[in-house]
C-alpha cells in the first residue's frame, strides 16, 4: 500500500511539473492509472484531495487556476518548484565529506557513496576527498549486526516488527512485537528505540542480542512517536552512568578497577576486602553481577537484593 501511494504521488508530482497549462480533475484522473481505477467520481475526488496535500506538505508549489469558463485546473512551475544552487564553502563541504566516510565500513556504504557523487555534482569542492588515506580524522561507525538494515528501513518507513530478543541475564530468546522508532550507536553498540507491543512501553534493545531475522508486521503504529528520542542518555541510565544515588560495596583487593575507578572514597578493610561508596543509578545490579564473588553490596538494600536476584537467575540457567 505504501509503495502504492508512493507511486501514485510520483505520477501526479510529475503530471503537474510537466504541463504548461493547468490540468483539470478530468484530465488527471485520466492520466494517472490509479485514479482510473477509483470505484467513482466522490472516491477519487477525496484520493485526490488527499494526493494534493501531501504533494504540498512535501514542498511541492502547486497552483490552482480558474480560466474563464470558470473551469478549475492545477500545475507546478518549474520556476516556482526549483530549488536555489546548492553553495558549500570549505568548512561545510569537510564536514559533509567526513559524514560520508563514517559509513564506508557499514552496509550504507554504497548510498553514502552515491550521496557524495551528488554533492559533486552540485558543487562540493574537488579539493576536499573524505576518502583521502592519510587524513587526520578516521570515523567509523561499525555495523555487523544483520538486524540494522531491516530495522533502519522499518525505522524510516513506520512499519512494526518482530524478532527474537535475548536479554542480558536470560538463557533463551524471546520474541518482541516492536514499534521502532529510531537507531543510535552509543560505545561501539547499536540500539533501537521504540514501543514495545506487549509490554505497553517505550524499551530499548541492544542489537548484538537480537537473534535470527527481522520481520516485518502489517499494520500501522498504535502508539505515538516522541518528537525526541533519548537513545543515549536512556542506555546511559540503565548502565548506571547517570547516578542519582550511593551505594556501599565490600569489594575484594586487586579487584573489580572499574569499580575503583567510579568510587568516591576507597577505605581498607583487612582480611583482603576493601569498602567503596559509589555513585549508582539504574542498571548498576546488571554491572555489579559480572564481578562475581568479588564484590558484596552493603547498602542500600534494594539493590542488594536485585544483585541476589540476577545471581539467582543466572544460577538457575
Amino acid at each position: 500500500m505504501a509503495i502504492a501511494k508512493a507511486e501514485r504521488l510520483m505520477n501526479l508530482a510529475l503530471c503537474l511539473l510537466g504541463t504548461r497549462r493547468p490540468l483539470s480533475k478530468r484530465e488527471l484522473r485520466g492520466s494517472i492509472e490509479a485514479y482510473l481505477e477509483a470505484g467513482s467520481d466522490d472516491s477519487f475526488n477525496r484520493m485526490f484531495e488527499r494526493d494534493k496535500d501531501d504533494l504540498r506538505e512535501l514542498g511541492l508549489v502547486i497552483e490552482t487556476v480558474e480560466n474563464l469558463d470558470g473551469d478549475v485546473g492545477y500545475l507546478a512551475r518549474r520556476d516556482s518548484n526549483r530549488l536555489p544552487p546548492v553553495t558549500l564553502d570549505a568548512e561545510e563541504a569537510a564536514a559533509l565529506g567526513l559524514a560520508a566516510k563514517v559509513w564506508q565500513q557499514a552496509r550504507l556504504a554504497g548510498a553514502a557513496s552515491g550521496a557524495l557523487q551528488k554533492l559533486r555534482a552540485a558543487g562540493l569542492p574537488e579539493e576536499v576527498d573524505p576518502y583521502e588515506p592519510h587524513s587526520a580524522l578516521e570515523p567509523r561507525i561499525p555495523v555487523h549486526e544483520a538486524a540494522f538494515e531491516p530495522l533502519m528501513l522499518a525505522c524510516r518507513d513506520r512499519r512494526p516488527v518482530v524478532f527474537e530478543y535475548r536479554k542480558a541475564n536470560a538463557a533463551r530468546p524471546e520474541a518482541r512485537h516492536v514499534e521502532p522508532w529510531a537507531l543510535e550507536c552509543w560505545r561501539g553498540h547499536w540500539y533501537l528505540a521504540g514501543w514495545d507491543r506487549d509490554r505497553g512501553a517505550e524499551r530499548l534493545f541492544r542489537l548484538s542480542r537480537i537473534t535470527g531475522k527481522v520481520r516485518s508486521r502489517a499494520g500501522k503504529f498504535t502508539a505515538e512517536v516522541p518528537d525526541v528520542v533519548t537513545v543515549r542518555e536512556t542506555v546511559a541510565s540503565w548502565a548506571g552512568e547517570i547516578a542519582d544515588r550511593s551505594a556501599k560495596l565490600r569489594l575484594r583487593s586487586g579487584a573489580g578497577y572499574p569499580l575503583r575507578a567510579k568510587a568516591t572514597s576507597v577505605r581498607e578493610l583487612g582480611d583482603g576486602w576493601d569498602e567503596l561508596e559509589i555513585p549508582y543509578g539504574h542498571g548498576m545490579d546488571a554491572w555489579l553481577v559480572e564481578f562475581g564473588p568479588d564484590v558484596v553490596v552493603l547498602e542500600p538494600a534494594e539493590l542488594r537484593a536485585d544483585v541476589v536476584d540476577r545471581l539467582r537467575a543466572v544460577a538457575k540457567g
